[in-house]
Order: C-alpha cells, then structure tokens, then sequence
C-alpha cells in the first residue's frame, strides 16, 4: 500500500465532502486513515501459516467464537462477529492460533460474509483435513448505517469433505449449537 497517495486521496475525500483538511480535527486524518488502512487490510500480505501442525489422533476439533472484522466490498463500512470452525483432522492437529491467523488473514480484506466463509473453508480442507464446517454470525454496519437501516444479522455456512454427507452435517451441527449456548468458562 503507497500510504502517500493514500492520504493525498483521503485529504481529497474530505474536500469534496464540504470539510477543510486543514482544521485542527482533521489535519492529521489522512495520517490516521492510511495508518488504519495498513491495519486493517493486512490480509492481502498475510500468511496462515497452517503448514505448523502437530501429529494428534482426533475424532473433531472446534474452535468457536473466533471475533473477526472486515470490511464490506460495497461500501467500505464494517462487519464483524464470531466464526465457528470445526474440522475432523487426518491423524494432524493444528494450533488455536493458528485457526485465528487463518481467519484473519481473508477478513483483514475487502470481503463479503459469504466469500470470507468460503475460503476459510477451502484453505483449511486444501490442508487435508478430512472434513470441514465453517459458520460466521455477522453485524453488517452498511445495512444498520444506510439503506435499509436494520440490526439484522446474517450467517453464512460453508462444509466441505466429510461434513457434505447429511448425517454428518447434522451431527457436527448439533454438537456445535449445543456447546456454542453453554457458558464459557
């Protein structure tokens, strides 16, 4: 990211929105967003690193509530929530963290719920894993902000390998919802 031309085009943004860039609350704006920027969309330049793994017989390992943002590909405005990950490893394990990484490295882009799902799904299975479930539960501030201007949510879903069978969706789904509603601890 050229963080120069960042802030000329957001100094640009703020004139032809009516404000002056050079009063004292906006002055270091520019600075700020391209910083921000550079945060945020880290995930273009970022790296799961799911090749660290650990040898572990496992029937099913669930990771829940990992807390995401993104950024909305249609206007630039927030979304965030909890993705679920469950996946029945193939005599391998990979670390918690590593699960976390693997979810920000798609939500620290430009994104849609569903695509963010999808390829976290994909990546994951790409391991060789024997099956994966990925379920995200997201705010979508482009819909509370504009719009239709509503606090509903949207979840997305995405199964792959062994979890496309019915029976096994409906099992790994069942054991997912019931822990997801019991206090943590």
């Amino acid at each position: 990211m050229n963080k120069e031309r960042v802030k000329k085009l957001v100094r640009e943004l703020i004139i032809e929105i009516g404000e002056d860039p050079t009063r004292e609350g906006l002055r270091d704006t520019p600075e700020r967003i391209a910083n921000m920027y550079k945060e945020i969309f880290e995930g273009y330049e970022s790296d799961s690193e799911l090749s660290v793994q650990f040898s572990e017989d496992s029937d099913v390992v669930v990771a829940r509530n990992i807390q995401f943002y993104s950024m909305c590909e249609h206007h630039m405005l927030p979304f965030f929530g909890k993705i679920h990950i469950a996946y029945s490893p193939n005599g391998r394990v990979f670390g918690i963290s590593k699960l976390v990484r693997l979810v920000e490295k798609f939500s620290k882009r430009l994104q849609i719920q569903e695509r963010l799902t999808k390829n976290i799904a994909d990546e994951l299975y790409a391991q060789g894993v024997k099956g994966v479930v990925v379920l995200a539960d997201a705010e979508h501030l482009c819909m509370k902000m504009r719009g239709v201007r509503n606090d509903a949510t949207l979840s997305s879903s995405a199964y792959r390998g062994i979890y496309e069978n019915k029976e096994e969706k409906e099992s790994i789904m069942a054991m997912i919802k019931s822990r997801s509603s019991e206090n943590s601890l």
